[in-house]
């Protein structure tokens, strides 16, 4: 890809501190589901953050390795439909694959912003009495709509006014959170035996119904605490590609086992699990109303709603970025793969915005992060066994490879791609199954399924266009 001047191209006008701070939401993505997890494992869901940022580590190792092996793909979605695509023309079924990859991807990013919207409709209702008998879903309609519109002419010219937004947005969001954190913990608010004491519910027992809802929270904790691989999806337009992704990757990375585990602990060890399950999307109030009073929590309802326009501009960005890698490496309409003068996937974004307007109406967070969830378990999947495909493969050998994992890794990314499919997948269908019913499965795989015809159209284009030639 070029760095500039065709009408598909992106640019490369950003650093890895830039791709860093649009990436640095990512453990904003805990906020939709502190409540979720506590209601099922109590106080273990703390571990299975911990271990799921962990994982993330393991699976972005490989990610970082094919950063560097294909530094003009746009991340996850890139390095699949580089690594797959077919070497006969003929047969497309590889390619096909690698672009399943990306559309999975793109759905498992792209709802992230009606959730938030949602959220910051039931923020706002708490902060502004007016709002008090107004529907929570028009407070989060038009929110999405004001939000939606102002991050598309904010980044209209280019990511690094995206960047630049990031960083105002990271000061009054993220800085505010980690102070509630830490005050908790010095003010004596922290208790840990709220911890203990409710460690796991006394029901649990490891039979195959709890153990499939054990690997089922996995997969949606992997939506959230993985997904700071979103920084390499800026691999086109970062300057020195080779270098930046790596330092964003795994900087990110860094902030995210801290803060993950974190948060959890603290909601906990503060308000404990009952007044948690009770409140399960406004846990962090709570506890910044038991640290700071009344005030405290106005302010922290201010600082989360800014939190959650960063994340919504992570997804909006990263989602937009898949889908022109899609059109570009011929898996979508070649629309999607037009950028403005700016090179910014103007086409791409206009769509996102008319997508998540929809899923709003669905109104439960949880229902819509369960079927994107199931977007995300692919994408890894797929996007991993493209990895050990390319240490098998001897065509790969010539690659330039400037950051490589050790030679274990081939396998260890296969053990992590076979956890993602099919286990995760069968984990995470089980799980929607038994608390929100088949909506959010069947609107999962409706969604991915949308892919099927879309890629079918755009070959027979591409198969009439080289015919005509």
């Amino acid at each position: 890809m070029s760095n500039q001047g065709s009408n598909n191209s992106l640019h490369r006008t950003v650093d890895w501190k830039q791709g860093l701070s649009i990436a640095i939401g990512v453990p904003l993505l805990i906020l939709p589901s502190i409540g979720y997890f506590a209601s099922y494992v109590w106080s273990f869901s703390i571990i299975i953050w911990l271990l799921s940022v962990i994982q993330g580590f393991f699976q972005n190792i490989a990610y970082g390795e094919l950063a560097t092996m294909f530094p003009d793909a746009s991340g996850l979605p890139g390095y699949a439909q580089k690594v797959f695509q077919s070497d006969n023309q003929e047969n497309g079924f590889s390619s096909f694959i690698g672009g399943f990859s990306a559309w999975s991807y793109w759905f498992a990013w792209s709802p992230v912003m009606a959730i938030f919207s949602l959220l910051i409709g039931s923020y706002l209702k708490e902060l502004i009495m007016a709002f008090n008998n107004a529907p929570e879903i028009v407070i989060a309609a038009i929110s999405g709509i004001v939000i939606f519109v102002i991050l598309f002419i904010v980044n209209y010219k280019g990511l690094e006014n995206g960047a630049l937004l990031s960083y105002v947005l990271a000061a009054l969001s993220i800085v505010p959170i980690l102070i509630i954190t830490l005050v908790s913990v010095i003010k004596g608010d922290f208790n840990f035996s709220n911890i203990l004491i409710h460690w796991i519910p006394t029901d649990f027992t490891f039979d195959i119904k709890h153990i499939l809802i054990i690997i089922g929270l996995f997969a949606m904790a992997q939506w959230s605490a993985c997904a700071w691989e979103t920084a390499a999806v800026y691999g086109p337009e970062y300057k020195n590609p080779r270098k930046d992704i790596i330092k964003s990757l795994f900087v990110c990375g860094a902030i995210c086992l801290f803060t993950f585990a974190g948060i959890q602990a603290v909601c906990i060890g503060v308000i404990g699990i009952d007044d948690i399950i009770a409140r399960p999307y406004l846990p962090i109030l709570v506890v910044a109303e038991k640290i700071f009073g009344s005030m405290g929590v106005n302010l922290s309802i201010l600082a989360l709603v800014a939190s959650m326009v960063l994340i919504i501009q992570t997804a909006f960005l990263g989602s937009a970025r898949a889908m022109h890698s899609m059109a570009v490496e011929g898996n979508l309409p070649k629309i999607f793969g037009k950028t403005n003068q700016h090179g910014v996937p103007v086409f791409a974004m206009g769509l996102i915005i008319v997508f998540n307007l929809l899923l709003i109406g669905l109104k439960t967070p949880a229902s819509i992060l369960a079927a994107s969830s199931i977007g995300y378990v692919f994408a890894n999947g797929i996007s991993l066994f493209a990895y050990v495909k390319t240490k098998f493969d001897k065509k790969f050998d010539s690659y330039e490879r400037v950051f490589k994992a050790p030679d274990i890794w081939k396998y260890i990314a296969a053990i992590f791609a076979i956890i993602n499919i099919p286990v995760f997948l069968v984990g995470i269908i089980y799980l929607n199954s038994i608390d929100l019913g088949w909506k959010s499965t069947i609107l999962g795989f409706a969604v991915l399924g949308l892919y099927i015809p879309l890629w079918i159209a755009t070959q027979n284009r591409k198969g009439a266009m080289n015919n005509k030639q």
